[in-house]
């Protein structure tokens, strides 16, 4: 038995002790995997996947982001995220306005709906991120959160 308890087979331990399984590229996969499944898991009640739940978040921390902002953030092609907006526009959760810095440019802006089932779907996925790192100490979440913003954002 492993120390949390479950039966191993000594296959699976052969592969979490290989070459790959000390690969931090792999891991940043693999855990990325993981945390999109029970993430997706979580927001389906919402009517969301991660991905339209970070296009909603955006806009309703009121960060005002135009499309092509949302692509180069969420680092996606620009037409994923018109199909995620439009999705989400659709269910009249959030608004394209014209950006009043920039009138050839709309902005996304979450409506009150939005703002409300965001309120909720950011509930599920905090319980989500609570229960992936439950075998972490306080100190180390903020570690890693703070290692992954420095992965994550270079410049």
């Amino acid at each position: 038995m492993s120390a949390s308890g479950k039966t191993r087979t000594p296959g699976r331990d052969a592969l979490r002790d290989s070459v790959l399984g000390g690969d931090l590229v792999f891991l940043l996969a693999r855990a990325n995997a993981l945390t999109l499944a029970a993430a997706n898991a979580a927001l389906a009640e919402h009517g969301l996947k991660a991905r339209s739940y970070s296009v909603l978040a955006l806009a309703a921390d009121g960060a005002r982001p135009t499309q092509r902002e949302l692509a180069e953030f969420l680092r996606l092609d620009p037409s994923q995220v018109v199909a995620l907006v439009d999705g989400l526009e659709k269910r009249h959760l959030v608004e394209r306005r014209t950006d009043p810095a920039d009138r050839r440019a709309n902005v996304l802006v979450a409506t009150d709906a939005g703002r409300d089932l965001f309120a909720r779907a950011q509930q599920a996925a905090r319980a989500v991120e609570l229960g992936l790192l439950a075998t972490v100490t306080p100190e180390e979440h903020e570690r890693l959160a703070g290692l992954l913003r420095l992965l994550a954002f270079p410049d």
